[in-house]
């Protein structure tokens, strides 16, 4: 295991409950993924990837991810003798501004989330959310829009 990898996978343990926000994003971004400006992760927020990949999770400006969110960009039976015969996965995650992930909500491989969007809490992700979508369920499925132009009282 070369000191990329060992320096990813510490900071990524680390990073899941570190008592602040601001320690968080910094062990995140040691772990070499991608995060824009005023973002906030939540505690117990899992990353599961390969050691490997660089910069395979993007996440943009002002998004929210609460706690016990997961993100998978990686997916594999492993050492499994199963694993010539089923469909691995591996790819990047992208959330871009604005967008929420509602607690404990999974993402998985190869899933953009539009800017704007709200992924309800518990949902599983399995296809692209376009921008200003709210989805929930599992899989997850559109139950509404942001519409920005409504007043919030």
């Amino acid at each position: 295991m070369g000191l990329h990898n060992i320096k990813k996978k510490v900071a990524k343990f680390l990073a899941a409950s570190f008592p602040s926000n601001k320690g968080r994003l910094g062990l995140y971004r040691i772990a070499s993924y991608y995060i824009g400006k005023d973002v906030y992760i939540g505690d117990r927020v899992t990353i599961i990837d390969r050691l490997s990949d660089k910069k395979n999770i993007s996440i943009g400006d002002r998004v929210s991810i609460s706690s016990g969110v997961t993100l998978i960009s990686s997916s594999s039976p492993n050492y499994s003798r199963i694993a010539p015969y089923v469909k691995t996965s591996h790819g990047r995650i992208d959330i871009g501004n604005d967008a929420w992930l509602g607690a404990g909500s999974i993402i998985l491989p190869n899933i953009s989330i539009g800017e704007g969007s709200v992924v309800g809490a518990g949902a599983v992700v399995t296809k692209d959310v376009a921008p200003f979508t709210i989805v929930a369920g599992v899989p997850a499925k559109k139950i509404g829009e942001v519409d920005m132009n409504e007043n919030i009282a």
